[in-house]
């Protein structure tokens, strides 16, 4: 039994060392070590029985002599049930571990799939806030209508001990009709809170009704009269006779107030809702209606904190889509973000936003600071968790950033462009089936450049027209600044003969002849797929461009082997400020140190 045990635990300790490298290496989901752990653990009962009942001697595996007495094994059991026995307690050392694989909501599933299923735990009262009904008499308030349910989603979002269900998840339903109960499973959650908003002249109505999901039973319902210079109220009533509902424990200044002030002009706040619904849809091209609705409302209130942090964000992301006027945007953003914390520093968004901008301008250390403060102020904001993860995808530490997006789609499951992120993060780590998956869902939801990530699948199962075709209008969205038609060119270039890709570069050629201010981000992210890296490295590390985040996001992923593998790749790292914050944060996951600010990368 010494020997037994002794072999048992040399064994054991080996598994262990061999692994976690193993896992890292073929990035394999953390829940697998605990499953490893688990099944060793279920061995040592079964090793102690096996040790027992049976010797190793010159002959080989014999019965001891102690259980041969009467053919009842020393157990006093007969051979039959002496087997059974054994089966019996292998089962039962295998359980925790069966157990953990078939029941725990993670094992064997990817992770967004995970995060549909991951209801609070049991006690945790949770809620989906759907997008209220527009009951104005001319159907012209849909903007209101959403901003009502978003504002008391968002109150709701900020109570400690209550889940709530991300606006973007939530919002998907709108319209559809769908089963209550369909929903609550979808976006984990037990209740349901759904309404309408009538809006005539001044006056406003607001009908909430809460609803238990697993059986449509109504908890809760009731009508809210008042007008435009009440909404503020007529939420806070909403809210916190929910919170009343659900039994939820109100802390600290949320005692007094849940849905705070934010204006006192019923215009002002107006505008800020129509153009929050743009931001919020992603409208590139009515970014500009958005941004000049937010100002003449901060012409009428000045001292309006959140409109000038949504100002900032639609400044921030225009970048994405039009690299124009990238300077000045990237400034008033700033500006606008820093006066929101002066205004209101318990905001979460302006801070998110100066990360963001931060880490348009490479600023790496800021940016991470800035984050950190976001997510202190407000740990669950779905849009501050996206950035971050992104963050982490950009400056290599993918691993990182998946774990994020993990939390994103717990927070958000149906969130497209956390679905599209952690697909490409599927696909850069070999896994075609979880990628195109994820990349399908995000498709599905109307995320319209997820054609970069589901062309890049495509590719790799030989399917090279329908990757073409999936490009297409991925590439669109971010060459604004490019002639009608140049996005089929360049699709076309990546994927056809030398031919295509000679077209392909005569593009971006003639967009490089002009020397704009700002390089849009497309054009490295091009050069690179046309074969062409060392040119996009050169482009790259001379200054930021329009949407860094689309050229380092693919640079660390299959198509920026080549680039990697660059001898100007150390150099190119120290350019760009990465190889400093690797020095202070660690190596990333493709690349080893070898010696100060000087990395190699697989």
């Amino acid at each position: 039994m010494i020997r037994a045990l002794l072999g048992w635990g040399v064994v054991s300790f080996a598994v262990l060392q061999v692994a976690e490298p193993v896992l890292h290496a073929y990035h394999l989901p953390e829940w697998w070590l605990t499953v490893v752990v688990t099944i060793l653990g279920g061995g040592f009962p079964v090793t102690v029985v096996l040790a027992w009942v049976f010797d190793l001697s010159a002959k080989g595996i014999t019965r001891t002599a102690a259980a041969t007495d009467a053919g009842t094994g020393g157990l006093g059991l007969s051979g039959p049930r002496l087997a059974t026995l054994l089966l019996a307690l292998g089962l039962l050392a295998a359980a925790p571990g069966l157990v953990f694989f078939f029941v725990w909501p993670g094992a064997g599933r990817r992770p967004a799939e995970v995060a549909a299923a991951s209801a609070s735990a049991p006690g945790t009262p949770s809620i989906a806030v759907l997008a209220f009904a527009d009951l104005s008499p001319t159907k012209d308030q849909e903007y209101f209508s959403d901003g009502i349910a978003e504002e008391i989603l968002n109150a709701l979002a900020r109570v400690k001990g209550l889940k709530v269900a991300g606006r973007t998840s939530s919002f998907h339903f709108k319209g559809k009709n769908e089963d209550l109960h369909a929903i609550g499973a979808t976006l984990g959650v037990a209740n349901i809170l759904e309404g309408s908003v009538r809006k005539q002249g001044n006056k406003v109505r607001i009908t909430a009704q809460l609803i238990k999901a697993s059986d449509g039973f109504h908890l809760w319902s009731k009508t809210y009269d008042g007008d435009l210079t009440d909404v503020f109220e007529l939420q806070e009533r909403i809210a916190r006779a929910i919170t009343s509902e659900l039994k939820v424990v109100l802390q600290g200044d949320q005692q007094s107030r849940l849905v705070p002030v934010a204006t006192v002009n019923p215009e002002a706040y107006a505008l800020y809702l129509q153009s929050s619904a743009i931001f919020n849809r992603r409208e590139g091209s009515r970014f500009a209606d958005a941004i000049g609705q937010l100002e003449q409302a901060l012409k009428l209130d000045p001292t309006y904190a959140r409109a000038h942090s949504r100002l900032a964000a639609l400044f921030a992301i225009s970048t994405s889509y039009s690299v124009r006027d990238a300077r000045t945007a990237m400034a008033a953003a700033e500006s606008h973000a820093r006066r929101a914390t002066e205004l209101d520093p318990s905001l979460a968004e302006p801070h998110a936003v100066l990360a963001l901008l931060f880490g348009q301008q490479r600023r790496y250390e800021e940016e991470s600071a800035s984050f950190q403060r976001a997510l202190a102020l407000d740990p669950d904001d779905v849009t501050a968790n996206f950035w971050f993860a992104t963050s982490r995808v950009v400056e290599g530490y993918g691993r990182q950033g998946a774990e994020v997006l993990d939390r994103v789609l717990v927070l958000d499951p149906i969130l497209p462009n956390a679905l599209m992120w952690r697909g490409t993060q599927l696909f850069n780590g070999g896994d075609l089936d979880g990628a195109e998956r994820l990349l399908r869902r995000a498709n599905d939801l109307g995320l319209f450049y997820v054609g970069l990530g589901l062309s890049s699948v495509s590719d790799s199962r030989g399917r090279k027209e329908e990757a073409i075709e999936q490009l297409i209008p991925a590439l669109r969205v971010f060459m604004g600044d490019f002639p009608p038609g140049s996005a089929e060119v360049l699709a076309r270039g990546m994927f056809g003969d030398a031919g295509a890709r000679a077209r392909a570069l005569a593009i971006l050629d003639a967009y490089l002849v002009t020397k704009p201010a700002v390089v849009t981000g497309i054009v490295p992210y091009a050069l690179i797929r046309l074969g062409q890296p060392e040119r996009a490295l050169a482009i790259v590390q001379t200054a930021p461009t329009g949407n860094d985040a689309l050229v380092f996001g693919m640079l660390w992923g299959p198509y920026g082997r080549a680039a990697r593998g660059l001898p100007m790749f150390p150099e190119f790292a120290r350019k760009v400020g990465l190889a400093d914050y690797w020095e202070r944060h660690g190596p990333p996951d493709s690349c080893r140190r070898i010696a100060p600010r000087d990395y190699v990368c697989e």
